[in-house]
């Protein structure tokens, strides 16, 4: 067997190794472009210091200040029958705080949000990344969804008890936005849903969309480079408190971000980059902070602004 030397290894092989290692141990920091220089000690400092500065979605693409705990196959009970493989990453600040449950898309696994979840919770949002039947039925994953943000809502200790029910936010990648988009319709107790460049499941979507009357961001890639059926619906259909940008060169892939890099180069199957990836999670994270300190997405929409007038976010769409 041979035994290659830290000396020997590739500085991104040494990178993920460390995370590994980390995240084996329960206790993460992120690889990635850096650590945000705010230092605040609790969450509502946090909040405090957010809201009273210039929102700028830059920002976000830097880990943020807190340490994160993660639980790897956190198994989730739904019934005494039922339970589902969840990751669980939980920030470090002792007072309650929101938490985000993500959702993959087909023939994606949890694993494929790891980066996001993590991402998330060193900026204070605990978040559980969930794994449902990768192929569908969505509209039975839109439902199991709604029913898991129900049961956390009335037990938050089934997670963890620092959990702030009332700030409960669902994230679905492709199909899995259709899915979190479902969840919302079918009555699912959360403050609002983030969909990263969703795409809709045919006939059945429109129903659904039609009664969504809780906050909703879009985060698109760019159409040029990857088309998802039907994501133009959400805007159309989601009658009032839905906004959508889309992200310049991105394609369907860099919506989701896995810890491993993703394989790139002539004759890879993944067209996803590390820096459109962090592009997408720093969007993510700001929308997240909006509506779990505000209540809704115009901090996160304020924070886009450069980005759109620069051309790095476009086709800026809010009703």
């Amino acid at each position: 067997m041979q035994i290659m030397t830290a000396a020997a290894m590739p500085k991104r092989s040494i990178i993920f190794a460390i995370a590994w290692l980390a995240l084996a141990s329960g206790c993460a920091r992120l690889p990635g472009p850096g650590v945000t220089s705010i230092t605040p000690k609790t969450l509502s400092e946090l909040r405090e210091y957010v809201l009273d500065h210039k929102a700028d979605v830059d920002q976000f693409r830097l880990r943020g200040p807190f340490e994160v705990v993660t639980h790897k196959d956190h198994k989730l009970r739904l019934s005494a029958t039922e339970s589902i493989d969840t990751d669980l990453y939980l920030s470090a600040p002792a007072e309650k705080a929101p938490l985000v449950v993500l959702l993959h898309g087909h023939e994606n696994s949890k694993e494929d949000h790891a980066y996001q979840a993590l991402h998330l919770a060193t900026w204070g949002i605990h978040s559980l990344a969930v794994q449902l039947p990768n192929k569908g039925p969505w509209v039975g994953n839109g439902r199991t969804l709604a029913r898991i943000v129900a049961l956390i809502q009335r037990r938050p200790e089934i997670v963890d008890s620092r959990i702030d029910v009332n700030k409960i936010i669902i994230v679905g990648h492709s199909f899995g936005g259709a899915a979190a988009a479902i969840a919302l319709a079918e009555g699912a107790p959360a403050a609002g849903a983030i969909l990263l460049d969703p795409s809709g499941i045919g006939k059945a979507m429109p129903k659904f969309l039609r009664r969504i009357n809780k906050p909703v961001m879009l985060l698109g890639a760019d159409e040029q480079v990857s088309r998802m059926r039907d994501r133009g619906l959400f805007y159309e259909l989601i009658r009032s408190g839905i906004a959508e940008v889309s992200i310049r060169d991105a394609s369907h892939e860099d919506a989701q971000f896995p810890l491993e890099p993703a394989s790139q180069g002539p004759g890879t199957d993944s067209p996803a980059t590390e820096e459109l990836q962090i592009t997408f999670v720093s969007a993510l994270t700001s929308a997240a902070l909006s509506l779990a300190f505000t209540g809704n997405f115009d901090y996160a929409w304020a924070s886009f602004g450069d980005a759109i007038k620069n051309g790095k976010f476009f086709d800026a769409l809010k009703k």
